[in-house]
């Protein structure tokens, strides 16, 4: 009888010891969703394969303009850098990315529009940039009509390229890859003559050393394109303190810093940092 009893009290304090390690969870856990700091981490979604902006290195580290913005928001939210937990979100996945809860919050040169906006909360913007073309230093393309009868080069699928040759340049040549990358092989090889989509990410590959002074931006501006972090759609208190945190990012100089930090080598004229909401048509 005795021997029951002790076998019971014994088998109350494991169940009360299992219950209390379910409910206290691990100081590690990823954290996607609410909470700042403490021991937990947060998950921030860039791009893995945009030098200049969202870079993962052969190290496992990365960089860019857009992992100096993420880490400082996120250092404002109250998390330390090994905090941090970066995932790479593709273009077609952002919305859903964040609608699952993947991730807390993007930062991945997401362009600001009103069909976005019915899917996700926007922050910022945090950049404007602008649609370019990256040419060769010695090249004399000047304007975008003097890309009539020669090669253009932007990724497959993409907006930027088509709009060139529809509106501005109807007799350039359009070649697509898959990639970045290969239109500036191309464009290094000589196999085309521009490159086109946005100039900060024209810039941040002409930033990369093996590519020092060998390209330029043409400086067209051919569109506004106004880059938000994006959040899933209701939760206005996540948007409203890293607007706070952008904030702050822009008045004691780290915005400027990180622009020459990620784009100074390719002399990238930038817009000055934008003023939160107001976004430029």
């Amino acid at each position: 009888m005795k021997l029951r009893k002790v076998t019971a009290a014994a088998a109350a304090a494991l169940v009360l010891s299992l219950t209390a390690t379910a409910c206290g969870g691990d100081d590690n856990d990823s954290d996607s969703g609410s909470g700042s700091g403490g021991g937990g981490k947060i998950k921030i979604g860039i791009k893995y394969d945009q030098p200049g902006l969202g870079l993962k290195k052969p190290d496992g580290s990365f960089s860019g303009f857009d992992v100096d913005v993420a880490t400082y928001v996120a250092k404002e939210l109250g998390y330390k850098p090994d905090q941090i937990e970066f995932v790479e979100t593709k273009s077609a996945d952002r919305e859903n990315a964040l609608a699952r809860g993947d991730v807390k919050f993007i930062a991945a040169t997401y362009s600001i529009n009103d069909e976005r906006k019915k899917k996700v909360d926007f922050a910022g913007p945090y950049l404007l940039a602008h649609q370019d073309l990256l040419i060769k230093s010695d090249s004399d393309i000047s304007k975008a009509t003097d890309l009539n009868g020669k090669n253009l080069c932007s990724v497959t699928g993409s907006t930027s390229a088509q709009n060139v040759h529809d509106t501005i340049a109807p007799k350039a040549n359009l070649k697509e890859y898959s990639g970045y990358s290969e239109c500036i092989a191309a464009l290094q090889s000589g196999t085309v003559d521009a490159v086109t989509t946005d100039d900060s990410i024209l810039a941040g590959f002409a930033a990369q050393s093996q590519y020092k002074g060998k390209f330029k931006l043409a400086g067209l501006k051919l569109s506004n394109e106004n880059y938000g972090i994006g959040v899933k759609k209701g939760d206005t208190a996540t948007v409203d303190k890293i607007n706070k945190a952008l904030e702050k990012m822009e008045s004691d100089g780290s915005w400027d810093k990180a622009v020459k930090d990620n784009f100074g080598p390719a002399n990238y004229k930038n817009e000055p940092a934008p003023k939160i909401g107001v976004i430029v048509k």
